[in-house]
Formats: C-alpha cells, sequence, structure tokens
C-alpha cells in the first residue's frame, strides 16, 4: 500500500511543477481515454448484437430488391454507421486540444519567468528555475497525451468504416 501513496505523491509533485495547466491536460486526456475506451466497448460487446439484429431483420424481410427495400437497407446501414462512429470525431477534438494545451502551459510558464526578471533580474537562475519547469512540463505533457491517443484515434476511425463495409456486404438481396 505504500507504493500507492508514494505513487500520488509523485502525481502531485509533478503537477506542482508543470503548474495549473496540467490539470486541463489531465481532465483532457480523462475524457478522451473514457470516450475511447466506451468505443472500444461498443465495437467489441454492443456493435456484434446490433449487427446481428440487422442481419436477421433483413433476412426475415420478403422483398430486398424494390427500390423501397433498397431505401431500408440503406437506412439500416447508414444508422449503423453513425452508431460506429459516434464519439470518433470528439476523441480526434481532445487528442488535438491536448498539444495546444502543452503550449498554453509554455505560455503561462514564461510569463512566470518574465515576472521573476522583472524583480529580480536575469542574474536570479534558482529563481528563472521554477518558471522554466512550468513552460517545458506542460508542453511534454501535452504531447505524450496526444500521443497516447493517436494510435486509437485512428485505428476507431478505420475499424468504424471498415464495420459499416462489412454490414453492406452482408446485407444482399435475395
Amino acid at each position: 500500500m505504500i507504493w500507492f501513496y508514494d505513487s500520488i505523491g509523485a502525481i502531485r509533485d509533478f503537477l506542482e511543477l508543470g503548474g495549473d495547466v496540467l490539470y486541463g491536460i489531465m481532465a483532457t486526456l480523462f475524457l478522451m481515454w473514457t470516450f475511447i475506451l466506451e468505443r472500444l466497448w461498443y465495437f467489441y460487446r454492443v456493435h456484434p448484437g446490433e449487427k446481428r439484429k440487422i442481419l436477421a431483420d433483413w433476412e426475415a424481410r420478403a422483398d430486398t430488391t424494390s427500390w423501397h427495400a433498397k431505401r431500408i437497407r440503406e437506412q439500416m446501414i447508414s444508422q449503423t454507421s453513425i452508431a460506429l462512429k459516434r464519439n470518433v470525431g470528439l476523441i480526434k477534438a481532445l487528442i488535438a486540444i491536448c498539444p495546444l494545451l502543452g503550449l498554453l502551459g509554455t505560455v503561462t510558464g514564461m510569463v512566470s519567468v518574465f515576472d521573476v526578471m522583472t524583480f529580480s533580474g536575469t542574474g536570479n537562475a534558482r529563481a528563472m528555475a521554477a518558471g522554466v519547469s512550468k513552460a517545458t512540463v506542460p508542453t511534454m505533457a501535452g504531447m505524450v497525451a496526444a500521443l497516447s491517443g493517436v494510435y486509437f484515434g485512428t485505428w476507431l476511425e478505420h475499424k468504424a468504416s471498415t464495420e459499416t463495409e462489412r454490414l453492406e456486404d452482408l446485407l444482399q438481396h435475395h
């Protein structure tokens, strides 16, 4: 249990080192990964059941070749595509926001460096070190946060397109 308290202390020290912007990056990262995990749950747990139901409904139809049947097929595919792509755009937006929050941290850190320089001059390196860390740590944290989601954002988008195409192939005329 000691390791838990040590890790909490390390996280707290890291947040203090980088300044208040790290809280925003942490919240954005939490939201991003919540949505990524939700999409993974949907793809592997929910979607297969919905796909079976759609296929059963389509196979139960007597008419699959008329104009009306083709529109129903398009509706089924479209609704499934929308369900598969839900929150993927939001995930990609959160990925894009992370580096921007890191840059905001850079700016706020540099402002604190300039504040120190106005009061104590350029000769006090120790006083400027806190501002420099507040400028560099959020930049690094924002980039790492974005990189942690880039693969999954792209993969989820590709998976949604692939699953939509598979459904189109499965809903054939009989």
